[in-house]
């Protein structure tokens, strides 16, 4: 598997193609249902709590944090959910998404349009990337508790390229 740093460069996200599977290490930020609606409304008042430009963002809000460990479990939740808010991300300069299942075609030509990228988590798997998790710092929104948003540090955070930026997907056409 390949081992990206983030943030991706452009060259990097190019590069990549649906079906590959890749490590990520850097900083990713968590944001669910809530957190994105929050999110969007700040942008539209020309603000924002987390930077976007090149950002990572995980639809995942880790469990609570068990005694002498950095972070719970934290698994990937269904992406569809965030399909609304995506487009207007990835307009902010969003570049890099990751959850789990399929997205709408809407997100699919934004990901074409704004040269970003889909990557796939694996369901189930919340106790591993809670384990790839280095550091893990409530950002915004606390109010909103474990779907706040949180800034993670992983490393060898396993992934899988679900759409890349030319819109070739892993997912049946239908």
């Amino acid at each position: 598997m390949q081992e990206l740093q983030l943030p991706l460069s452009p060259e990097t996200i190019q590069s990549l193609t649906s079906g590959q599977a890749v490590y990520l290490t850097g900083t990713i930020f968590t944001a669910r249902d809530c957190a994105h609606k929050r999110l969007i409304e700040s942008i539209q008042k020309n603000t924002s709590p987390i930077p976007l430009q090149d950002a990572a963002i995980y639809y995942a809000g880790p469990c609570p944090t068990p005694p002498d460990r950095v972070s719970g479990s934290c698994g990937p939740t269904t992406s569809m959910r965030m399909d609304s808010f995506t487009p207007t991300l990835l307009q902010q300069g969003v570049r890099i998404l990751i959850g789990k299942g399929e997205r709408s075609q809407a997100v699919r030509d934004a990901i074409q349009q704004y040269k970003a990228i889909y990557f796939a988590a694996i369901g189930g798997a919340g106790a591993i990337y809670g384990d790839c998790i280095q550091s893990n710092e409530l950002v915004a929104y606390p109010d909103l508790l474990s779907e706040g948003i949180y800034k993670l540090q992983v490393k060898n955070f396993p992934c899988i390229v679900a759409i890349d930026c030319k819109g070739n997907t892993i997912y049946r056409e239908k």
